[in-house]
């Protein structure tokens, strides 16, 4: 199975936070219940949700990211040298701003005892033999990105702050694998943001180069999976911002589409083509590698309503006009639950989304879905 991975009916990870993780987390912030009661209940929650993964015929499961707040900060503080804290602002979303958090860098970044390897191998340990446990991690762009520098060494060596960033993952890639990871996301934000004209003043304004930063993440990112192992897929979703439905960047693939798909050595990215602000298939034009999967992320996850199967299959048709069918797969635009509010949908409407993509991928690719 491990050999197929991305699948033709793939997901982004994220799931709806259950009532009770919610009332779980309400508890643990009133001292009502303690971090080991919490944990438990965490364990039944991931246990039910990766039996309706099932149910729903997805071959890739995660734990829903049912232990984070935040896709991204939750891991990137747990590297060392990371330090997660109250920002003054929240990240700014289309007309909806998150809670105020963000992380800086205090000391060397090294990768130590992480949570998350625990977090994994509870999944690891329930998946069974019917599919396989993905884990979903922030790419180590988004530490370049988002964290404050306040390592005084690092502000003043950039290219130090790179290798020991891409050094921390490598070794993080390994722990992952040696816990028994075979399918491994790294999650982006920053590609779609470099797509966006306003962001790309964002970039400006901070003092970067938005062409160099191409550069700059290209070779951060390809440092970091260059150790590998051989038998593990590692994908990367290019998201354009997913908090309560809403997004951050618009633009298409053009002006990052050399760089990422003929310079990442990646296995597989799942894109984002829901709307008319990712753009049209044209990019895609770019993907030259005979072993590189495009997952298209045609099904939106930002609303509960069902596309039209019809409508999906013509437009795999169209990105096929540029990419052999053979190395396309589908699924949802992103996750349902990037940070723990979730998105503006019911749990009922979630697991139909993720069987719709899986009946349309079987009516697509046959046995090979």
């Amino acid at each position: 199975m491990m050999g197929k991975a991305p699948f033709k009916a793939d997901q982004v990870g994220s799931i709806l936070r259950t009532e009770a993780i919610k009332q779980a987390r309400l508890d643990k912030a009133s001292g009502k219940i303690n971090d080991a009661e919490l944990r438990v209940i965490e364990d039944e929650e991931i246990k039910y949700i990766v039996a309706k993964q099932k149910e729903a015929g997805l071959k890739a499961v995660t734990d829903g990211e049912f232990r984070r707040a935040w896709w991204h900060f939750d891991f990137l503080e747990g590297l060392d040298g990371v330090e997660g804290y109250d920002a003054q602002d929240g990240i700014q979303f289309a007309n909806v701003q998150t809670k105020t958090h963000s992380v800086k860098i205090v000391a060397p970044i090294r990768f130590g005892n992480h949570p998350m390897l625990a977090d994994y191998q509870f999944l690891h340990s329930i998946a069974g033999d019917d599919a396989v446990a993905k884990m979903t991690i922030p790419s180590p762009a988004m530490l370049h990105y988002r964290g404050d520098m306040e390592y005084a060494p690092y502000s003043a060596d950039n290219a130090l702050f790179v290798q020991d960033l891409a050094n921390a993952y490598k070794e993080a890639i390994q722990a992952f694998y040696d816990a028994g990871c075979r399918y491994l996301q790294l999650d982006d934000t920053s590609w779609s943001y470099l797509c966006s004209d306003e962001q790309r003043e964002v970039v400006r304004s901070r003092g970067f180069d938005p062409d160099a930063l191409q550069e700059t993440y290209k070779n951060l990112i390809n440092e970091a999976i260059s150790e590998k192992p051989a038998d593990m897929v590692i994908t990367m979703h290019i998201c354009r911002g997913n908090f309560r439905s809403t997004w951050i960047a618009s633009g298409g693939y053009e002006p990052v589409a050399a760089t990422l798909f003929g310079g990442l050595n990646i296995d597989g990215f799942f894109l984002e083509y829901d709307n008319d602000r990712s753009g049209d298939f044209a990019p895609l034009r770019y993907v030259k590698r005979p072993d590189l999967k495009i997952i298209l992320g045609l099904v939106t996850s930002k609303n509960g309503v069902l596309e039209d199967p019809e409508l999906i299959k013509a437009r795999i048709k169209e990105a096929a006009e540029f990419v052999p069918l053979s190395q396309l797969c589908l699924s949802p635009q992103c996750g349902f639950a990037s940070t723990e509010e979730g998105n503006i949908l019911t749990e009922d409407e979630q697991w139909a989304k993720l069987a719709h993509v899986v009946a349309i991928a079987k009516d697509v690719w046959g046995d090979e879905a």
